[in-house]
């Protein structure tokens, strides 16, 4: 084999590489190519997962609100309980005063 049919083989070689690089680049792009029935489904998705994080949102803010109203609920019926406590408290003490008060008034007669 003298230089030339080196070069031309060598040359032949290599154009077949890059046919076969070339033809594989190809087919990957045609089988990997993106369709718009594809690129509208993905849209479609896309707005559904969208309005999904939305809605997710508005149902934690209103739980957040609804929360809120429930302890603010909670604290004043806490405060009314103590107040009537308190209140109890004081006519039993004051009830207490009047059996003594009574029980002096009929032990004196």
């Amino acid at each position: 084999m003298n230089r030339t049919e080196f070069v031309i083989v060598t040359a032949i070689i290599l154009f077949i590489a890059f046919s076969l690089g070339w033809f594989a680049n190809w087919l990957v792009h045609r089988l990997t190519r993106v369709s718009q029935s594809d690129l509208g489904e993905l849209d479609n998705m896309a707005q559904s997962m969208h309005d999904a994080e939305e809605a997710r949102d508005q149902a934690l803010a209103y739980l957040q609100e609804r929360e809120a109203e429930m302890m603010s609920q909670l604290h004043q019926t806490e405060a009314e309980y103590r107040a009537t406590m308190d209140a109890l408290r004081d006519v039993r003490a004051e009830n207490d005063e009047l059996r003594e008060y009574i029980e002096r008034m009929n032990a004196q007669d």
